[in-house]
């Protein structure tokens, strides 16, 4: 009898966890093409909170005005001059196309000082000389290298794109996340139930992180990448837009703006008298070192996880899910980094309690 019984109730167990389970995985296929949206919403929430908690209280208690005039802020601030820095980036490729459809694209024929720089002088005064003398010729020359660059700079801008149209959704789902509130609290209660007693702590680790993650990288990349804007611009580097966003990604990278302002340097060396391009390099310069101030200032005690974890999640996240995982991949490298270390040491801290 036990076994008539028994039996049916086992099938019966199985079939609702496949139910179950076909139920979760279903969801999480609707979900997947907003998942980095959704993501990213989660991670802005998180990060304006305290700003957004403060800013509540200021005005008597009114989360939904406070959400409005943080994301506004935002979108005014950052999200603006970042589309018009790209627009004004699709017109001066758009215009470089068209200069040398009509024969009227040139480049300044370089000076003697050229030659007396060291280990590239020669054979860049003869390329660069030949590319002033016959552009079309040097490009024909040169073909499969520069359409090869010209296709990834494409995609990159329809990537940075796509990347500002996610961006500002996720401004607004975050807004929406904070008036509807909880997010903080949501957290907690989801890493006590994987984390049990530690949940709290490794909450805080995540929160902590997000913050220093977007303040610190995301937040030094910018500034970085509009100050150097702004010094094309104003010393009249041809395509600044170009340029700029050059920065701000190896910015986001980790990686010193030197790679891009060297070239622009020499450049302004070749084609302007020596005290402004001198001017404008010692400019450039204190541009690029900025951030050895600003990250102290807006991580207060150094960075959040070490510099390599940073940067493979930017590659990774580029890899993997294009413009936006540049953020994305950063800060949930991070938290992964975090909750691991944060792992390994509650198992030591097990260990010393252990009577011996």
């Amino acid at each position: 009898m036990d076994n008539k019984i028994s039996n049916p109730s086992i099938y019966d167990t199985i079939i609702r966890l496949l139910i179950l389970l076909l139920i979760i995985v279903w969801c999480l296929m609707i979900m997947l093409p907003f998942v980095h949206i959704m993501m990213w919403s989660l991670i802005l929430g998180l990060a304006i909170f305290p700003l957004h908690k403060a800013l509540t209280q200021k005005l008597g208690g009114k989360p939904k005005l406070a959400s409005f005039l943080i994301i506004f802020s935002i979108l005014l601030i950052v999200i603006l001059p970042t589309v018009f820095m790209i627009l004004s980036l699709i017109d001066e490729i758009k215009e470089l196309k068209t200069s040398y459809s009509d024969g009227t694209l040139t480049i300044p024929p370089p000076t003697e000082k050229v030659k007396e720089w060291p280990l590239i002088g020669e054979s860049l005064y003869s390329l660069w000389e030949s590319a002033s003398v016959n552009l079309k010729q040097v490009i024909i020359q040169y073909k499969d290298q520069i359409i090869n660059v010209g296709r990834k700079i494409a995609s990159g801008i329809l990537g940075a794109l796509g990347g500002i149209v996610q961006i500002i959704a996720s401004l607004i789902i975050a807004g929406i996340l904070l008036v509807v509130g909880g997010v903080g609290d949501s957290i907690r209660k989801f890493f006590r139930k994987l984390a049990g007693e530690r949940g709290n702590e490794f909450a805080e680790i995540t929160l902590k992180t997000i913050g220093n993650v977007v303040k610190g990288v995301i937040g030094v990349a910018l500034i970085l990448g509009i100050l150097h804007g702004i010094l094309f611009t104003l010393a009249g580097i041809p395509y600044a837009g170009i340029w700029t966003l050059m920065v701000f990604v190896l910015a986001i990278l980790q990686i010193p703006a030197v790679i891009v302002t060297l070239p622009i340097i020499i450049y302004m060396f070749a084609v302007k008298e020596p005290m402004p391009a001198t001017v404008w390099t010692v400019l450039l310069v204190v541009a690029g070192l900025s951030d050895n101030f600003l990250k102290p200032i807006l991580l207060g005690k150094g960075a959040p996880v070490p510099m390599l974890i940073i940067f493979i999640g930017v590659v990774g996240g580029f890899i993997f899910s294009g413009f936006i995982g540049l953020f994305t991949g950063a800060i949930v490298m991070s938290i992964g980094y975090k909750l691991f270390v944060g792992w390994l040491n509650t198992n030591n801290e097990d260990q010393k309690e252990l009577p011996h």
